[in-house]
C-alpha cells in the first residue's frame, strides 16, 4: 500500500490491471473513502467511473428491440389496430385465413367436409368460426376449441344520430353526435381522447338494385368528449368526477358558432327521402352522413343505414422499460381473438393437420359484452 501511495506510475498500472481483472477489487477500493487522500480526488473519481463503466457493461439492456425479439407482440398490435369493431375483426381474421388456404364454408355448400380440410364461416359479418379437420379424423373423435369474442365495450352511434334539432347546433354552439353505451365500459376513460368512427354502412347499389354492406374506418380525430374546464367546476365537482351518460358522453363533431352568429349553414342538409327510407335520413346528423359518403365514394342519398361505433385513434404501443407490456384499447377480448387465430394458423403451418385425428376449432362470437 505504501508503494502505491509513493509511486504514481505504479498506481496507474495497478488500476489498469484491476479494470481488466476484478470488479470486486475496484468496488472495495472505490467504496473506501480513506483511499481518496492517497489517490487524490481525480484518482478516486476515476475509480468510481471505471466501476460504473464495468457495471453498465455487465448489465443486460433495459429495452428490447421488438422488431427482433417481440414479433408476436408486434403482430398483436397490428391486429388490434386493424380491428376497431367486430366487423373489422372478422375481416382481418378472414384475410389471414384466406392466405393460409382456408375455404369459406357457406350454408348452401353441398361439398362434404373432408379429413385434412380447412374451413371457416361467418355470421352477420361479426362472428367467425374456423376449423381444421385432422387428416386422421374418424367419426367419434374429439374437438379442440378456443372461444373468444369480437366485441368490446364502446360508445355506439345511436340509430338516430342527430343530437340537436337545430342545424345551428343549439345553445352550446357545437354539433354533437348521439351515442349510447355498449357493454360494461369504464366510461370516464373516454373523456379527452381523440375518437374516430368505424363499422359498416348499408348502401343502395343503383346498378343492381340491391343493398350492399361497406366497412368504414375513419381513424383520425373527428370526435372528442371534452372535460369541463377546471375554473367552471365547483370545489365539490373537483373532488369527485361524476357524469351523466346521456348528457355528458355525447361527443363534439363540429363547431356551429359561425352558423349561430350568421343564422345560416354552409353544410347541406341530408336529403329527406321519407318516401324511400321511412324517414331514416331526417333523424341523422347531416355532417356524419356526408363524411361517410365521402369516405365510401357514394352519394349521401344512397346511404340507407349504418352500424357504427367510436374508438380511440391512438395506435397500440409497447410499454415498460423492457417493452414487456402492450398498451392498447380492446385488449378484452381481441387479445384472445388474435392468439386463438395465431394458434390455429401455426397448427397448420407446423404440419399439425397432417398428424391430427381431431377437429381443431376457434370461435369468435359477437355480443358477449351484452350477453350472447
Amino acid at each position: 500500500h505504501k508503494t502505491m501511495m509513493l509511486s504514481s506510475q505504479f498506481t496507474n498500472n495497478f488500476l489498469n490491471t484491476m479494470r481488466q481483472r476484478s470488479v470486486i477489487v475496484l468496488a472495495s477500493i472505490a467504496s473506501t473513502s480513506a483511499w481518496a487522500p492517497a489517490f487524490g480526488t481525480s484518482r478516486y473519481v476515476g475509480i468510481n467511473r471505471a466501476m460504473a463503466s464495468l457495471k453498465a457493461a455487465a448489465m443486460p439492456p433495459l429495452t428490447t428491440h421488438f422488431e427482433q425479439h417481440l414479433p408476436l407482440a408486434r403482430d398483436a398490435m397490428k391486429f388490434i389496430d386493424d380491428s376497431p369493431d367486430p366487423f373489422h375483426v372478422v375481416q382481418t381474421a378472414r384475410r389471414a385465413l384466406d392466405e393460409f388456404g382456408f375455404k369459406e364454408w357457406k350454408d348452401d355448400d353441398d361439398d362434404a367436409l373432408e379429413p385434412g380440410g380447412m374451413y371457416y364461416f361467418t355470421r352477420n359479418k361479426s362472428t367467425l368460426v374456423a376449423f381444421c379437420v385432422g387428416k386422421n379424423y374418424q367419426p367419434g373423435k374429439g374437438f379442440k376449441i378456443i372461444g373468444s369474442h369480437t366485441d368490446s365495450p364502446n360508445l355506439k352511434v345511436k340509430p338516430r344520430s342527430k343530437r340537436t334539432t337545430s342545424k345551428l347546433g343549439g345553445p352550446s354552439g357545437v354539433i354533437q353526435l348521439g351515442v349510447e353505451c355498449y357493454g360494461g365500459g369504464l366510461w370516464h376513460t373516454w373523456f379527452d381522447r381523440d375518437l374516430g368512427v368505424s363499422g359498416r354502412v348499408f348502401v343502395n347499389d343503383e346498378s343492381t338494385g340491391k343493398i350492399r354492406q361497406e366497412l368504414v374506418k375513419i381513424d383520425h380525430a373527428i370526435l372528442r368528449i371534452p372535460n369541463l374546464a377546471i375554473h367552471l367546476q365547483t370545489a365539490k365537482e373537483r373532488e369527485s368526477f361524476s357524469y351523466n351518460k346521456e348528457d355528458h358522453l355525447s361527443p363534439i363533431l363540429a363547431s356551429a358558432v359561425k352558423d349561430s352568429l350568421t343564422g345560416s349553414s354552409e353544410e347541406k342538409e341530408t336529403p329527406d327521402n321519407t318516401s324511400g327510407d321511412n324517414g331514416w335520413s331526417k333523424h341523422q346528423e347531416p355532417l356524419l352522413v356526408q363524411m361517410l359518403a365521402t369516405k365510401l365514394g357514394v352519394m349521401t342519398e344512397n346511404i340507407v343505414d349504418f352500424e357504427l361505433n367510436l374508438f380511440d385513434v391512438q395506435p397500440a404501443s409497447l410499454g415498460g422499460v423492457r417493452s414487456e407490456f402492450i398498451h392498447s384499447a380492446r385488449l378484452d377480448n381481441l387479445a384472445s381473438c388474435f392468439l386463438s387465430l395465431k394458434g390455429l394458423l401455426e397448427h397448420v403451418d407446423e404440419g399439425g393437420v397432417e398428424i391430427d385425428d381431431d377437429i381443431s376449432m376457434i370461435a369468435m362470437f359477437d355480443h358477449e359484452e351484452v350477453g350472447s
